[in-house]
């Protein structure tokens, strides 16, 4: 239970401050963050909870995650589920608060809500294939990053930074494709606030990032297995 807790608040911080910036911040006139700043405050959620919380549940944080240290062979299928409740719920709770703090400047508008989206609700115009190729491609870079950091051989302590790191740089390449989700709870979380469209679009970010992931848990267990 505590380890689901950890993945809840964890998850959660992702979502309020990765997606928060994006809602809050991005586009405040004359002195936003960008899409660079987005980038970097979605790095900083997982580099301030790998250290907060790592000891405790690993910080996954992502359900393609979870399912890709599964398939190489770093994480037990039993507690697989749990694990995707905890974090699909901490997204919403993340979202929830953002909602409740966006919503309360006057003339508040939902528009994108920060979701992920292809074809007409990509900020870049994408379509369906190449939304799909992107969040493949750079969940499958992501685990790679996280087994290598993570692996046993790796050098201590610096693992937060390098899985922080990894993630800004995808932001910073995806953002205009899908506003970036290689997270399918990130992107639920998002898209039962947003509803119409974000609902009808979330299947593509759950099937990439997973089939990322499980090709990339698969790859690098190939590559440099952990010594039993």
């Amino acid at each position: 239970m505590k380890k689901l807790v950890a993945e809840f608040i964890g998850t959660l911080w992702l979502v309020l401050g990765g997606c928060g910036s994006a809602v809050l911040a991005a586009a405040y006139p004359e002195l936003g963050i960008g899409f660079v700043g987005v980038a970097i405050a979605f790095g900083l959620t997982v580099v301030t909870m790998a250290y907060a919380i790592g000891h405790i549940s690993g910080c996954h944080l992502n359900p393609a995650v979870s399912i890709g240290l599964w398939a190489g062979g770093r994480f037990e299928l039993k507690d697989l589920g749990p694990y995707i409740v905890a974090q699909v719920l901490g997204g919403i709770a993340g979202a929830g608060i953002l909602y409740l703090i966006a919503s309360g400047k006057a003339g508040f508008d939902m528009g994108g809500f920060a979701a992920n989206g292809y074809g007409e609700h990509s900020p870049g115009g994408y379509g369906m294939l190449a939304a799909l190729l992107c969040e493949l491609v750079m969940t499958f870079m992501f685990l790679l990053i996280i087994l290598g950091a993570t692996h046993s051989e790796a050098p201590a302590g610096f693992a937060g930074l390098a899985i922080g790191l990894g993630l800004t740089l995808i932001h910073l390449i995806s953002i205009p494709v899908t506003n970036t989700s290689v997270n399918p709870a990130r992107s639920t979380s998002q898209a039962l606030f947003v509803g119409d469209w974000a609902l009808d679009q979330l299947w593509l970010f759950w099937l990439a990032p997973i089939a990322g992931a499980i090709l990339a848990g698969l790859v690098y267990k190939y590559m440099s297995p952990e010594k039993e």
